[in-house]
């Protein structure tokens, strides 16, 4: 194969064992090649503007600029880069999010070799990869009532262990406004507690400790 049509990657992950089992996989693939390893959202940037790949792997969750944020800025820097979120983290929240942010693509970190490559392979040719069931939890969060900002900043919280005279004093509003956030933020969610609520923000990725 012509070294033209070799399609050059970017792999961006906070994992030094992912970065470099990733960049081998991919070596071995005739028509695929590494040019770089990011350790984080800022790292990509700097590197995407360097080597311009024609696609790149993102975890979503990194240090110092998440791969949301480095999606969004890369999307909004070089309209056509295509960037395949590549991540652990299967929440409808998580998926969305980097989906909106820009990305072309979104696979797991479990699925098969075959399936990574036909990714990469798939939004270089300009089109989406959106595997069925990353599809099916899109689409369950496009149909789930979703927290406003406050109630966002409310469930962070909860989900560190605050409790809601310090969340008052956190977010400057009555303990009576935190409770009703709370309700509020239990029955969107469809969760008996707040413990329960703060887990089921943890899966779907509403909230990163």
């Amino acid at each position: 194969m012509q070294q033209s049509n070799v399609i050059r990657v970017l792999i961006a992950d906070d994992n030094a064992i992912v970065r470099q089992g990733l960049a081998a996989l991919l070596e071995q693939e005739p028509d695929l090649t590494v040019v770089a390893k990011a350790s984080n959202g800022q790292e990509a940037l700097t590197m995407f503007r360097q080597y311009q790949p024609d696609v790149t792997l993102m975890e979503v969750r990194m240090p110092q600029m998440d791969g949301v944020e480095a999606i969004a800025a890369l999307c909004t820097e070089f309209e056509a880069a295509r960037i395949v979120a590549f991540t652990a983290y299967d929440g409808d929240e998580d998926i969305y999010r980097g989906l909106r942010a820009g990305a072309k693509g979104y696979l797991l970190k479990n699925a098969e070799p075959d399936e990574l490559f036909a990714a990469i392979r798939t939004v270089v040719s300009g089109k989406k990869y959106i595997p069925s069931a990353v599809g099916a939890k899109l689409a369950d969060r496009m149909n789930t009532p979703q927290l406003s900002d406050r109630e966002l900043e409310v469930i962070r919280l909860i989900a560190v262990g605050k409790c809601n005279q310090e969340i008052s004093s956190a977010l400057h509003i009555s303990q009576s406004t935190v409770k009703f956030h709370v309700n509020n933020i239990l029955s969107k969610m469809g969760a008996n507690d707040r413990t329960q609520a703060a887990i089921f923000a943890l899966k779907r990725g509403i909230v990163s400790l």
